[in-house]
């Protein structure tokens, strides 16, 4: 029995629009049709291309139904998208991928938290989201105190002098995603989370969904001004440099952890007294200059950090829709006991020595 008409839509971070309209006929793709506003020469390659996904099984992995488009292309030229970027469309015709306007984003007021709590907030949220209890979140940061944070996998003695952070009163704590360490004084970064469930990067390896979860935050840094591009795997930058890294974390409950720091103006000095930072790593960050300040979000576009902040939060609410709320009594009573079970624990903190 064939289906009703399916539609699909992908946007490429940075390329160009993929539509997919098909049905399905005894669990086969059929009337398969692929647009869009990207570029594709020679013309008679899009029939090559909805040729190849015709009677393909409705429940292949984007992989397979991009590895059927690339075996069609016969020297044709994709520019603005590619055959990943059609696996995708189709995926969402077939509901087993969402998008963006799928989803009803809220924006959580945490107020400002210490870094325990902040580590502890990021898990209760991606576990309420990965259990229906809480739509797709949006979390930008505040800072009641220091602190360096570290990867889920990094050397705590590797890492950090904990005698130059006890001295300059930085709580050291360990995060539950991958990835490097930062250095955090309220003020002079801007971090922000996205929480949302795993069909919004459906078929998306680790790399492709970094650039397609940062994609908002570089359109709404350009819009300041700035020539923000992402570069893989994890960063932001500018042609001055470095300005930002993201790390991300899945979890098994559905959900997708997917955070962002950025420097607004850093003390490097100070930084660089805490972290054990080998100049081979400290030459890809701008910082060589360790007397100086980083501040590349203050210093290229001139405005203070609440201001991008609202920039920022205004571009997604423009793109996506937003709803503000309140962080919630049990939330904040599950969030207070995390914090102090186990991102304040030593054990969890030195779980790597």
């Amino acid at each position: 029995m064939e289906s009703k008409p399916m539609h699909g839509e992908y946007k490429v971070p940075g390329g160009k629009l993929v539509v997919a309209d098909l049905s399905v006929d005894d669990g086969r793709l059929t009337g398969v049709r692929v647009s869009g506003d990207f570029f594709l020469e020679p013309d008679e390659a899009l029939d090559r291309i909805t040729g190849a996904l015709e009677s393909m099984p409705a429940d292949a992995s984007v992989g397979a139904y991009a590895q059927a488009v690339d075996a069609s292309l016969d020297g044709a030229t994709m520019i603005g998208f590619d055959a990943r970027s059609v696996g995708f469309a189709v995926t969402r015709a077939l509901g087993r991928s969402t998008a963006w306007h799928d989803h009803a984003f809220e924006l959580v007021d945490a107020g400002p938290l210490h870094p325990p709590e902040q580590m502890a907030l990021d898990e209760v949220l991606a576990d309420q989201v990965g259990a229906g209890l809480r739509p797709a979140t949006l979390r930008v940061w505040e800072w009641a105190s220091n602190a360096v944070v570290i990867g889920s996998f990094q050397s705590l003695s590797n890492e950090v002098d904990l005698e130059a952070a006890a001295r300059h009163d930085v709580t050291v704590v360990r995060r539950m995603s991958g990835g490097g360490a930062m250095f955090v004084e309220p003020g002079n970064t801007i971090t922000y989370s996205l929480y949302v469930p795993s069909s919004l990067v459906e078929g998306m390896t680790f790399a492709e969904s970094y650039a397609f979860l940062d994609a908002w935050v570089i359109r709404a840094l350009r819009g300041l001004g700035l020539e923000a591009a992402y570069v893989p795997l994890n960063d932001i930058a500018t042609p001055q440099g470095k300005i930002g890294g993201a790390a991300q974390k899945r979890l098994a409950s559905g959900a997708v952890l997917h955070h962002v720091t950025m420097s607004y103006d850093l003390d490097a000095a100070k930084m660089l007294d805490i972290l054990r930072i080998g100049r081979e790593k400290l030459s890809d960050k701008g910082t060589v200059s360790a007397g100086k300040r980083v501040d590349p979000l203050r210093s290229q576009t001139g405005l203070s950090r609440a201001e991008i902040v609202a920039a920022m939060v205004d571009h997604f609410a423009d793109s996506y829709g937003l709803s503000r709320v309140a962080l919630d009594g049990a939330t904040r009573a599950a969030m207070e006991e995390l914090a102090t079970t186990k991102y304040a624990d030593p054990g969890w903190t030195g779980r790597v020595p």
